[in-house]
């Protein structure tokens, strides 16, 4: 029988495995802006902070992640997930920015422990700002039980 702590690093090591892959698949070259400034680490952490924020609508959420209309059904449900989880907060460091793409590595909090270590990649866009790439939602997303 899995107990809740079980549960939660099985998805630690599930959301690991699943941020590796996203580096892997968003570490390609793109036809970055070379004039985009890098992000403050300020900067990435509200986009988290808002991806998880369970008070945000949907489709402010959407707004956060590149191709984020894809991801609406999942984020209803991270987000009904997290409405009575208690707070979740994100401390990001060792922003790395190449044009127009950023990665970081990114520490989870939540009410059961820190999860330190996760690395994570956001795009930039003149229309939207810094936004998650795919992967790194679905990073989040598979912690809040709601997997791409």
């Amino acid at each position: 029988m899995f107990n809740p702590t079980h549960r939660i690093a099985r998805a630690a090591r599930f959301a690991l495995a699943a941020a590796g892959v996203a580096v892997a698949l968003t570490a390609g070259g793109t036809s970055a802006a070379a004039d985009t400034p890098a992000p403050a680490p300020e900067e990435l952490q509200a986009t988290l902070d808002k991806f998880v924020d369970p008070g945000i609508s949907t489709a402010d959420k959407e707004k956060l992640v590149v191709s984020g209309d894809q991801r609406a059904a999942n984020i209803d449900t991270m987000t009904g997930k997290l409405a009575g989880y208690g707070h979740i907060g994100f401390v990001v460091t060792n922003v790395q920015a190449t044009g127009d793409d950023a990665a970081a590595s990114v520490a989870i909090a939540s009410p059961h422990g820190t999860i330190p270590g996760f690395q994570m990649s956001w795009q930039h866009s003149d229309a939207a700002g810094w936004q998650l790439t795919d992967g790194s939602a679905c990073t989040i997303l598979a912690l809040g039980r709601a997997a791409c």
